[in-house]
């Protein structure tokens, strides 16, 4: 054997399937051992070593004996006078070493390695896949198709392939070689049969990404999938719940012109019948939420049994078999959807049951009143916690105010007698209160100061508003002299006639004959008779 080219074949294996080099010759190790202790015929616990270098290459193995006296076991032992024909210096107690050709093994010694090898590889392909995948549980990966055909797939996912049978595809999906699918990694865990890594497409999971991926809203986390249920190829049902009530949960997700939910029965395969999906507004009222689950038949009355959680809708007459659904899909998901098992009945079985039902009408009156009620329980804690945040706030400033110091608490400074030299720091200036003493009575103080509150005043008028200087009659000629140039003088009209003139005149000279300058000159003590004439 040539084994420079068996660990360049290791290296390409190791590339190829992502299997650490080192597992594979343990690999190789556990086949030999295995194949040649088959070969002798005396059972598994022979002792075989296998040895496999790189530098040099090479493949050693060899059968260990125990050297005895006298020997019980051949095929575990060799006589002392035997192993020294072999080796003198041999004895008692020691390890005869028979090296084994591996070339001279037999065919079927080497069909043996062949499927142990084959088995051992398989096993660390295995542990490899669930090493890489372990972190991968409950996402989206990418395959390419190897084979495809009625019972099933072969996808390769990167350095293993995996066989998807015909129930984790969608209906009856089919695929062209080399054709790239997407598969959602549903399981991956360790058993006594080794690791296991499980991919599906009809998982409820496969669907539930897909909307995480083409709704934002639910990406973000504004809406949110409450539950989800599914047959794949047939129908699946999805109860959605938005944290905002200004978005419409159903309406995000299907999308403007149900361009979201295209996109999304796009990716559920090429299957001849597409697979239908409801989308289900989540409501915690039980009768409303069944009402919802069974569309779309439209559900009129319902009869709800908590303790057995047992329920029974009416449908109108000639939609039983829409409540039902193709193959019983319909009704089978609502009931997973909700969590009750429902009972579907037409209208007209509705006296032969005997029980009180609930319409349409006072189910949408009762969660009315329940979402009122929600929401004024909402606004309350939101006013508890206002108060509470504003209560702590008060605490806090309380605690932030700074205590009241005491007279007694004064501190007296002291005088310094060792002046140190502080470099100058910008401060805001303290300002301390001076006593003053005089001798200066109250009176004469406020005097003073309404004094200086005077001259301020008189200041001050004298600042803003200042009378200008009158003007000699001198400067003004002066100022026409030397400013004005002199105007051809034009006759111009009088406003008043002459005897309107002379008129205002007469009136002018007869009003100033009563006009009394002084108010010192009247007497008013004349017009005191009429005061003392009003009072009587």
């Amino acid at each position: 054997m040539d084994a420079t080219k068996f660990l360049e074949a290791l290296d390409e294996l190791e590339a190829q399937k992502g299997i650490s080099k080192q597992s594979i010759i343990d690999a190789l190790k556990e086949s030999l051992r295995k194949a040649y202790a088959k070969q002798l015929g005396g059972g598994d616990d022979a002792d075989i070593r296998v040895e496999i270098t790189e530098d040099p290459a090479a493949i050693k193995m060899e059968l260990v004996k125990k050297v005895v006296k006298e020997v019980e076991d051949d095929y575990l032992e060799i006589s002392e006078e035997d192993a020294k024909k072999l080796n003198k210096k041999l004895k008692a107690g020691d390890e005869y070493h028979e090296e084994v050709n591996v070339e001279d093994l037999k065919r079927l010694t080497a069909l043996i390695v062949k499927s142990v090898l084959r088995q051992k590889l398989a096993e660390a392909e295995k542990l490899a896949l669930y090493e890489s995948h372990k972190d991968k549980v409950g996402e989206m990966i990418t395959g390419i198709v190897e084979k495809c055909d009625d019972r099933g797939a072969i996808v390769n996912i990167g350095r293993t392939s995996m066989y998807l049978s015909r129930r984790e595809l969608i209906g009856d999906e089919m695929f062209n070689i080399g054709d790239p699918i997407r598969l959602y990694v549903s399981q991956v865990s360790t058993s006594e049969k080794g690791p296991m890594v499980r991919v599906s497409r009809s998982d409820a999971g496969y669907l539930r990404r897909l909307f995480e991926e083409e709704v934002s809203e639910i990406y973000n986390g504004t809406v949110i999938i409450k539950n989800l249920v599914r047959e794949a190829g047939i129908r699946a049902k999805v109860a959605v719940y938005s944290n905002d009530p200004n978005v419409d949960c159903v309406g995000a997700c299907i999308g403007v012109n149900g361009s979201a939910i295209q996109k999304i029965v796009a990716q559920l395969g090429n299957s001849r019948d597409k697979e239908k999906i409801d989308i289900i507004s989540y409501s915690p009222n039980d009768a409303l939420f069944i009402i919802d689950a069974l569309r779309p038949a439209s559900v009129t009355y319902v009869y709800l049994n908590e303790e057995e959680k047992q329920a029974i809708a009416i449908v109108p007459q000639g939609q039983l078999s829409l409540a039902i659904g193709r193959k019983g899909a319909n009704a089978r998901l609502a009931c997973k959807l909700t969590g009750w098992n429902i009972d579907i009945k037409e209208e007209h079985e509705m006296a032969d049951l005997g029980v009180e039902f609930k319409s349409l009408e006072k189910i949408n009156e009762e969660e009315k009143v329940r979402s009122q009620k929600e929401k004024y329980e909402k606004y309350l804690a939101q006013v508890k916690a206002a108060r509470q945040q504003e209560a702590s706030l008060e605490a806090g400033e309380e605690k932030a105010k700074p205590r009241q110091i005491l007279d007694e608490e004064v501190a007296i400074e002291k005088p310094v007698e060792q002046p140190k030299v502080v470099e100058p720091v910008e401060e805001t200036p303290v300002v301390k209160e001076t006593v003053v003493r005089t001798t200066t009575t109250l009176e004469s103080l406020e005097a003073e100061l309404d004094k200086e509150q005077k001259k301020e005043a008189f200041k001050a008028t004298q600042k803003t508003s200042k009378r200008p200087r009158k003007i000699t009659e001198d400067e003004v000629e002066h100022e026409k002299a030397e400013e004005v140039k002199p105007v051809e003088k034009k006759p111009q009209m009088s406003i008043y006639t002459e005897e309107e003139l002379a008129r205002m005149e007469e009136e002018d000279e007869f009003f100033e004959d009563d006009y009394v300058d002084d108010e010192e000159e009247i007497d008013y003590d004349e017009y005191d008779q009429y005061y003392d004439d009003d009072d009587k």
